[in-house]
């Protein structure tokens, strides 16, 4: 065991080796960008963009439109020049005693995948909200008072929920997926990080292994939180001083079931690790939770996901970002994540038993087809196209929990201690 270890951990410092003399020679070639442009605004100057790059010296002609952490009392400001520009336009009947937003389109049509940063990020093209238009005028409301009620949690320097904010209006909000996606709007229009509006969702995501921290003043560490780990909080901008104990890669894992496995055996005991999961599709507050453990401790990420085309979206969400949150993606991604387990090859390779192999349905082998013609991994990472057509080939998917068949702690005393020996991450 201890020299199959130190297989492991030579193999793990290699690996981070190799990304940091990737990620000095991605410096090395990429020309100095252009000074951000502001486009105009009409709530505040805050909204940036910035013309992408390529690793020629020929610039992408797209601008985009990208965010930045700010203060409470620069986002306060933002809220207050939207203010200020309605009530101008209002007092000098700019639109018939109306008013008009002018907010970045968050459409499909709007998304762009940038190779060379390798994630989504939002066009420059804008949509406009009329008040005096009645097809318009209550998601004016709504947002005019999403702005109100942001300001008075601003002011008193609190967080709240998505759903402590549906429940200040109902009768104008009618339902919370009315109130939720003017959140980003809010964030876009303001030029801030979501998180910097100080309305988060409730806890999701877990962390356990060899990491410490400080939490809003208490020092947490996550060897010592009991088996199910440490609830990753909301608040992320109150945690500061990430430190690693020994840690030499973090496995970020897609299903609960796995993870407590992985959490009740103490695998980062044996094999020094942070393990993480958001117990499926990933919550904000575990993708920002992931990408600053990445940035600052500087060590390889390893996904251990089901072996299905949803394993991958969910991975892929991790590392390109996601379509509703694409103005945020530079502080939400972690681009360099590799694919360990659970991979089609594997189902034959480790020689899993015909019943725990699940039929892909029709909308399974559809939405894999769709992900081999992803530029995501067509551009940046074609060695898991064999992997995927094998997937689609043999019509075949597999759970992680599938493993169990050879015994509850298969996953841990066998399948990734032998995966981590032998580098069998794509």
């Amino acid at each position: 065991m201890a020299r199959d270890v130190n297989v492991v951990l030579r193999k793990c410092r290699q690996l981070k080796q190799r990304q940091q003399q990737q990620q000095q020679q991605q410096r090395q070639q990429q020309p100095s960008k252009a000074a951000p442009l502001l486009l105009p605004a009409t709530a505040s100057s805050s909204i940036t963009t910035t013309t992408a790059t390529t690793t020629t010296t020929t610039p992408l002609s797209q601008e985009i439109v990208a965010v930045s952490e700010l203060s409470c009392p620069q986002v306060l400001e933002g809220i207050e020049a939207i203010a200020v520009h309605v009530a101008q336009q209002i007092l000098v009947h700019q639109h018939k005693g109306g008013f008009v937003l002018e907010i970045p389109s968050r459409a499909a049509s709007n998304q762009v995948y940038v190779p060379e940063w390798d994630r989504i990020v939002l066009g420059s093209k804008r949509m406009t909200r009329h008040f005096t238009n009645v097809k318009e005028c209550r998601k004016t409301a709504i947002t005019m008072r999403v702005l109100e009620l942001l300001h008075a949690v601003l002011s008193k320097r609190i967080h709240i929920t998505k759903r402590d904010l549906f429940y200040t209006d109902v009768k104008l909000f009618v339902d919370q997926s009315e109130s939720d996606p003017i959140l980003d709007d809010v964030a876009t229009m303001i030029g801030c990080t979501r998180s910097n509006l100080h309305v988060v969702a409730s806890d999701k995501g877990l962390v356990v292994g060899r990491v410490t921290f400080v939490e809003d003043g208490d020092w947490i560490d996550c060897t010592r939180m009991g088996v199910g780990g440490k609830a990753i909080p909301p608040y992320i901008d109150k945690i500061t001083q990430i430190n690693s104990v020994g840690a030499e890669f973090i496995l970020l894992v897609e299903k609960e079931a796995a993870y407590m496995r992985l959490a009740e055996d103490r695998f980062y005991h044996k094999y020094p690790c942070i393990i993480i999961t958001a117990k499926g599709q990933p919550d904000v507050a575990t993708r920002l939770f992931l990408s600053r453990l990445k940035h600052e401790l500087q060590i390889p990420v390893l996904g251990l996901v089901d072996s299905d085309p949803y394993g991958l979206k969910i991975l892929s969400v991790y590392m390109s970002g996601s379509k509703n949150m694409s103005y945020d993606s530079a502080s939400l991604t972690t681009p360099d994540i590799y694919w360990l387990g659970l991979r089609p090859s594997d189902l034959d390779k480790y020689q899993l038993p015909d019943q725990c192999r699940l039929p892909m349905t029709e909308f399974d082998i559809k939405t894999g087809k769709e992900l081999l013609q992803e530029d995501f991994i067509v551009s940046n990472h074609p060695q898991w196209i064999p992997e995927l057509e094998l997937m689609v080939k043999t019509k075949k998917k597999a759970e992680i929990q599938a493993l169990s068949s050879f015994g509850f702690q298969y996953i841990t005393e066998t399948y990734l201690p032998q995966k981590l020996k032998d580098g069998d991450w794509i």
